[in-house]
């Protein structure tokens, strides 16, 4: 019966299996490989060594991207677990409409980038954007917003709140399975609300925290292509210039497929050795209940 069912679970788990090494594994194997050469999709590729990755480093806009992804990355993740998880306990709780909301909380989230970064554009107009008017509205001086090199990526940071629906979404699996018998315990000892909130939902909600702090930043160091290309051109002086759409420019439109996958295997192994670096992290802050008992 073991070995049957051992069966029926690899025949199970094959199309996942599959879809991982043709789709994901094979891709990053065959870029590593052609890191290593000089090709510009038309012609024959020829091995150059390691002149790729030697041209990386005296490569400003390599240093530029880097830096304008990181800003953007570690902006939107913060902002958007602390935006996340205030909307969150508010749409914990017991109020009529509760579905409504939620849904309208989610719908972003599930807005093409295209299609919510010609929304943006709209609103980021300095002449006649709805965000400009509303500082007008409140007698605050009117900004440029993507078009001023100091504004951009904050600007970016703001935009990425409105996808924060998944976010939400898992931080609300993780309230609703906070047992209510240590929010009473703390009222019978008279605690407050920040006291609840400091002592019961953070310890017990930081696996959540964990798990949307690892894959925002995964996601977040990986984002920025759709705005850029869309929006931004990677402008105004290369401010916009996310490391996405940079091995992008270098692929498709200066044809060095070579150099642009040079670009990806150095980022690949970047964002590989933050992600051990906050999971050795997670042992001074984040919870975990069974490990306790």
């Amino acid at each position: 019966m073991g070995k049957l069912q051992a069966r029926w679970g690899i025949l199970f788990a094959l199309p996942a299996i599959l879809g991982f090494l043709i789709w994901n594994l094979g891709p990053m194997i065959a870029s590593f490989v052609i890191s290593f050469t000089n090709w510009s999709i038309a012609g024959r590729p020829s091995f150059i060594n390691f002149e790729n990755y030697k041209k990386i480093f005296d490569d400003f806009v390599f240093k530029k991207s880097l830096s304008v992804t990181f800003y953007y990355a570690v902006g939107s993740v913060f902002v958007g677990l602390v935006v996340a998880l205030f909307w969150a306990l508010l749409l914990n709780r017991n109020i009529i409409g509760q579905a409504l909301f939620r849904t309208a909380f989610f719908l972003p989230a599930i807005t093409p980038a295209i299609a919510s970064s010609m929304i943006w554009l709209w609103l980021f107009n300095p002449t006649f954007g709805l965000l400009n008017s509303i500082l007008d509205t409140l007698g605050l001086p009117p900004l440029e917003w993507i078009y001023n090199e100091k504004q951009v990526i904050p600007s970016f940071i703001l935009m990425s709140i409105w996808g924060v629906g998944y976010t939400i979404t898992i931080f609300l699996a993780g309230l609703q399975g906070i047992p209510q018998h240590l929010y009473e315990a703390v009222e019978i000892d008279g605690g407050s609300w920040w006291d609840k909130f400091r002592h019961v939902t953070v310890p017990m909600i930081s696996p959540v925290i964990f798990f949307n702090l690892v894959m925002g930043l995964i996601g977040a160091l990986q984002a920025g292509f759709a705005q850029a290309y869309i929006m931004t051109r990677g402008g105004p002086n290369y401010a916009s210039m996310f490391y996405s759409y940079y091995v992008y420019l270098n692929a498709f439109e200066y044809g060095k497929m070579g150099y642009s996958c040079a670009l990806s295997t150095i980022f690949s192994f970047m964002l590989f050795g933050l992600t051990i670096l906050v999971f050795k992290t997670s042992p001074y802050w984040v919870y975990y209940e069974a490990l306790r008992k």
